[in-house]
């Protein structure tokens, strides 16, 4: 098994890399299978939110994947202020547009959910306003990567500004504690267990598992996609530059 260190080497993460795509999509493949049949099929409807209960089976994992790849983004910007290590920067970046799409799929499953149970697509509940920052920062990360040339001095840039993003992380976590939300507080993760029932959580969990590892396999997809257009960018400079020198270097010899 090779270590981070190795991985950090982009020719060494290209190459594990294309290895690892196939199982990860086949794998994600055959759980969205098993996954959507169990809560579709196999889940009963729920006492009170009937149907509209199976709308969690997305929505649920979109928001954990959506905090994910955020903390993502900040392990990867420490990395790539303090570590330097050289794909920090290129995980960082790739990771921005997929938390950005799984934060958007959270909030529009979210209104669909909302809308029968509270009256309302939209109201400023705590855990939702925190969500819509989410992808407010999420979105403002992805334009500075485009508003800045040189990828060095983006990532820099960038870094500090997810930094400082995080604290919204911890805001969007305990908002149900800390605030009177309409949101109910963790009924997955909790220290004394789960409080939903076996035959909603199961398909829940696979449903999350299923979702995680097609996320990993966007973001590897993406990560070799920004690592060989780097590569592109570098031979266009080099050659530009060596195309510079070939008419000074004629013009000595012609001297």
């Amino acid at each position: 098994m090779p270590s981070i260190t190795a991985l950090a080497n982009p020719t060494r993460f290209m190459a594990y890399s294309a290895k690892l795509l196939p199982w990860l999509g086949g794998a994600a493949a055959i759980l969205f299978a098993i996954g959507f049949y169990g809560a579709f099929f196999a889940a009963p409807a729920d006492y009170q939110q009937g149907q509209t209960i199976r709308i969690m089976y997305v929505h649920v994992p979109a928001a954990w994947l959506g905090m994910f790849f955020y903390t993502l983004m900040t392990a990867s910007a420490v990395g790539a202020l303090v570590w330097r290590h050289p794909l920090a920067e290129v995980a960082q970046k790739a990771a921005a547009p997929i938390g950005a799409a799984f934060t958007l799929v959270c909030l529009l499953t979210g209104a669909l959910w909302g809308r029968p149970m509270w009256g309302a697509y939209w109201v400023w509940d705590a855990r939702l306003t925190s969500m819509l920052v989410l992808l407010l920062i999420y979105l403002a990360i992805m334009a500075l990567w485009r508003t800045i040339d040189e990828p060095t001095q983006a990532g820099r840039v960038v870094s500090i500004l997810t930094l400082v993003g995080f604290v919204n992380i911890p805001i969007i976590k305990f908002s149900v504690d800390w605030w009177n939300t309409l949101h109910q507080p963790a009924s997955v993760f909790r220290m004394d267990g789960p409080t939903i029932h076996p035959s909603m959580l199961w398909p829940l969990l696979v449903c999350a598992l299923a979702f995680s590892l097609f996320a990993i396999w966007l973001h590897l997809m993406a990560m070799r996609t920004e690592v060989m257009r780097r590569r592109i960018r570098t031979l266009t400079i080099l050659a530009a530059d060596r195309a510079d020198r070939a008419p000074s270097a004629l013009e000595g010899l012609a001297r």
